[in-house]
């Protein structure tokens, strides 16, 4: 028995000693022994290589402001641990964790004695998710975000009402595979027989194989540029706008408050979801809730602007697909002004490519390392640089502080990487503006 939430904390961190375990065995031992909490809630499932935390962001917001009560299960954290598992964005309190891992550690346990071996990080925490939203919290739904592929990941044991899958990169291909068509098949894993699929995948060879595995699972496919398509859409300082054309609606002038052209793509796969599970009897979801959910729905260290004076972005574009977004909003956002990168990355990543692009967009390039296991060396990654003004920062915090006084007018300071980075730069940036009285 743990009677700390520290010790349960170390307890649940320790498991990444087990790294990832790809299969759905082990967590099916554990749903029997809890008498199947995953089957008994309503949930949406969403998959993806980018965009996953963000489209969970505008569904929650969607349903919540149409009055339900909404659960969620995300990674990683950017906060604070809790938040993973949260009901309308509040994160589940020290006391609940501390109840869930003293419920599910004897499980794991007792798993580690079988041919199955012990449940990993992701597992044990999925555990407690699916234990928590069916026996201690009940809530209207779920949204669970996948957390790595789709067809082996932890998540896949749910019975959705709906699932979505955002976009398809080459990410993580030591585990998911080397092509499009590879990660595709993997992603598609979440498609349920009958089961309404919602995409935003746009390379042709993945979303052949996302229409073959519908087709063969007789659920309604709906992409975007075929079923339902973007218009109209008009950056804005804080936001953009755009208009969403459906079969059987249009809806003009949508406003969000996440910045890039990419988040109009989420937020339109978080509407039609959102209009799908509206035809479910237990819903009512009203184009008021639409909008108004859409236009509050927030996602820390997606394109955030911590400062204006100076001016400091935090992005966690931590693969090639959420570099090329980052770089495409710096392009024609910010073309007029001096532009410092911090970046800092996982090993694991192909990070020529990422850093070939940043390259282009950087006046000034800087690479720094953090506390993690799969960091990369700052070292590494400056040598991957061809730019002319690369640097390394020694320590990432000291280094984010003296670029910050080493401000001009005209410069804009993006701080990026990888989500792990962005997890421990945020809450120190955030102090260190609050406390020298540099704010919004």
């Amino acid at each position: 028995m743990f009677t700390t939430y520290s010790e349960a904390l170390d307890w649940i961190h320790a498991r990444l000693r087990l790294g990832i375990k790809p299969g759905l065995s082990r967590m099916e031992w554990m749903m029997e022994k809890l008498g199947h909490p995953e089957l008994k809630m309503k949930t949406v499932h969403i998959g993806g290589t980018n965009g996953k935390g963000s489209t969970v962001t505008f569904l929650r917001n969607i349903l919540e402001a149409a009055g339900y009560s909404v659960g969620t299960f995300t990674s990683p954290f950017i906060e604070q641990f809790n938040e993973r598992i949260s009901i309308n964005g509040k994160p589940i309190s020290d006391e609940e964790i501390l109840e869930l891992t003293n419920i599910i550690a004897p499980l794991a346990d007792e798993l580690e004695e079988t041919e199955l071996g012990g449940p990993t990080e992701f597992e044990v925490i999925t555990a407690m998710s699916f234990y928590y939203f069916a026996n201690v919290n009940q809530v209207d739904i779920v949204l669970y975000e996948v957390g790595l592929g789709g067809r082996f990941d932890s998540t896949n044991i749910i019975q959705p009402i709906a699932s979505i899958i955002t976009n398809i990169g080459l990410d993580h291909t030591n585990i998911l595979g080397h092509s499009y068509e590879e990660i595709a098949f993997e992603k598609a894993g979440i498609i349920k027989e009958g089961i309404p699929i919602f995409t935003a995948v746009k390379n042709t060879n993945a979303l052949k194989v996302i229409e073959e595995q519908a087709e063969k699972k007789h659920a309604p496919l709906y992409s975007l540029n075929q079923d339902f398509s973007i218009t109209a859409h008009s950056p804005q300082v804080r936001g953009e706008v755009f208009t969403l054309k459906s079969d059987n609606q249009i809806l003009k002038q949508l406003e969000i408050s996440m910045i890039g052209q990419h988040q109009t793509e989420n937020a339109s796969l978080a509407v039609m979801a959102a209009q799908s599970i509206n035809q479910h009897e237990e819903f009512k979801i009203s184009e008021q809730a639409i909008r108004t959910g859409l236009k509050t729905a927030y996602w820390p260290g997606r394109f955030e602007i911590l400062s204006n004076n100076p001016l400091v972005i935090i992005d966690g574009a931590h693969n090639d697909e959420g570099i090329s977004a980052l770089v495409h909003e710096l392009s024609n956002r910010y073309s007029n002004n001096t532009i410092h990168i911090v970046f800092a990355a996982l090993k694991d990543k192909k990070l020529d490519q990422m850093i070939a692009q940043l390259d282009q967009v950087a006046d000034e390039i800087s690479f720094v390392s953090f506390e993690f296991p799969r960091a990369a060396e700052a070292t590494d990654l400056f040598s991957l640089s061809h730019s002319e003004t690369k640097s390394i920062g020694e320590n990432w915090d000291s280094h984010l502080v003296k670029c910050i006084q080493n401000s001009q007018p005209d410069s804009v300071l993006i701080v990026t990487g990888s989500l792990y980075f962005i997890s421990e730069a945020k809450p120190f940036l955030c102090e260190f503006l609050k406390n020298n009285k540099i704010s919004l």
